[in-house]
């Protein structure tokens, strides 16, 4: 493929070459690239050697040598964007088939990218590549990768994807781990479909990939009330999480024994199912999957904490309201009413999800509207609420109702604070 150079970074290797926007790259060290993922991976080299066609039509070689891992220095324009690629696949867990309708168009996006799972931590089936692209991966190094496994017997992991190419999971799990690949590995758990000894099989076949296999996390199946037609599921009640936690719990003292890491970990939800209490820092272990949702409640709290030892100022007395989902809500009047500031009345509401259903238990799955609906503010100063509720750029709930008409609605000031435990406790202070 060819790539148009649409800028060259002054003073970088490549303007120090010769190389300019408008010219255009056809090869680099010998190699056609598809897209970013080639391009930074051959350009980090130190001896580079780069087949450009210039503006005016000539086409020329030019070898650099340079720092490794130094930039070129080269933007390029559509061509080398990463367009994300789709899932070819039908789980009966599948969250984007349970979406209500008439959401913004980018809410039903089925992304199934190894590249999004290298750069951002996505999780991939690797069921919608073929050889080709599979042998990219390997040849280009791609390490870590985020793989959503849920089984591991082929039969089981086929029928939970209804995709035939879910069979071939063991045999890239090995050429991974032959080629020096790591990845930490997503099962998603369904009451009576992958639990139970399917579970156990699943642990003790993916701690045999370690070390290229680092860590596995345990996540409950999320159900909305927008299942018609699906696959009959129902969500785990808290004493199927406990079974789930017993497992756990057992297969974590046999790989603790083994190789001194726990391995595999319970998401937070699936802790706050079962009642738990939230294990200590050192159980995550530095948290390889926190963004999976696997210690981010103990993160926070640490933060709470940390903030509240370290505090030296008063806080503004005041009585504070917090939208919670149901969750979590427990959790966190427990932590304010012990280590929050003293002097600030805070009532921790929990929300019931009306717009995907109340299966769906969450903080950050809660809509402006169902807040609006439940929130009792009669005996409040002030409404603090988690930006986790808020798009990337803060400004819109899922139900696309903008924060400024949220805000407008509400009859006591409103203040949107970050995910974190330091900035909920620095809020707290007023």
């Amino acid at each position: 493929m060819e790539h148009l150079i649409t800028g060259v970074v002054p003073g970088s290797p490549a303007y120090r070459n010769g190389i300019r926007e408008g010219d255009t790259l056809l090869s680099l060290n010998g190699e056609e690239l598809i897209d970013q993922i080639d391009y930074q991976a051959l350009a980090g080299r130190r001896h580079v050697v780069l087949h450009v066609r210039k503006a005016d039509g000539r086409d020329w070689h030019v070898e650099i040598v340079k720092p490794t891992g130094r930039p070129l220095g080269l933007s390029f324009g559509e061509s080398m964007e990463l367009t994300p690629r789709v899932c070819k696949n039908k789980c009966v867990f599948c969250f984007i088939d349970q979406m209500p309708p008439n959401c913004r168009k980018t809410l039903y996006v089925k992304d199934d990218d190894w590249r999004m799972s290298l750069m951002m931590g996505n999780f991939i089936t690797m069921t919608n590549m073929n050889d080709q692209e599979f042998d990219r991966i390997v040849r280009r190094r791609v390490s870590p990768l985020f793989i959503s496994v849920h089984a591991v017997e082929p039969e089981l992991r086929v029928r939970l994807m209804a995709n035939p190419e879910a069979a071939k999971l063991l045999d890239r799990l090995t050429i991974l781990k032959e080629n020096g690949i790591r990845f930490h590995c997503q099962i998603v758990l369904c009451p009576g479909l992958n639990d139970g000894e399917h579970l156990e099989k699943t642990l003790e076949t993916l701690f045999s990939f370690r070390p290229a296999a680092q860590s596995a996390a345990l996540v409950p199946v999320g159900l909305t009330k927008y299942r018609e037609g699906l696959y009959p599921l129902k969500p785990y009640t808290r004493e199927q999480a406990g079974q789930v936690l017993e497992i756990c719990e057992k297969w974590q003292r046999r790989f603790l024994d083994a190789c001194g890491s726990r391995f595999v970990f319970p998401s937070d939800e699936m802790l706050c199912i079962a009642g738990h209490e939230l294990p200590e820092e050192d159980y995550y272990e530095n948290y390889p999957q926190i963004e999976n949702g696997v210690g981010l409640m103990r993160q926070f709290l640490n933060g709470f904490i940390a903030a509240s030892e370290n505090n030296t100022c008063q806080a503004r007395p005041r009585r504070v309201v917090i939208p919670s989902g149901w969750s979590i809500t427990p959790y966190l009047q427990k932590w304010i009413d012990t280590y929050g500031p003293k002097g600030v009345r805070v009532r921790v509401q929990a929300i019931k999800n009306r717009f995907f259903g109340e299966t769906v238990t969450v903080t950050g799955l809660l809509t402006g509207r169902d807040i609006l609906a439940q929130l009792d503010t009669g005996d409040a100063d002030e409404v603090l609420m988690c930006d986790v509720t808020l798009r990337e750029a803060g400004d819109l709930f899922l139900d696309d109702l903008p924060l400024t008409e949220f805000r407008a609605q509400l009859p006591v000031p409103l203040t949107v604070t970050a995910n974190r435990g330091d900035a909920l406790f620095n809020a707290l202070l007023g």
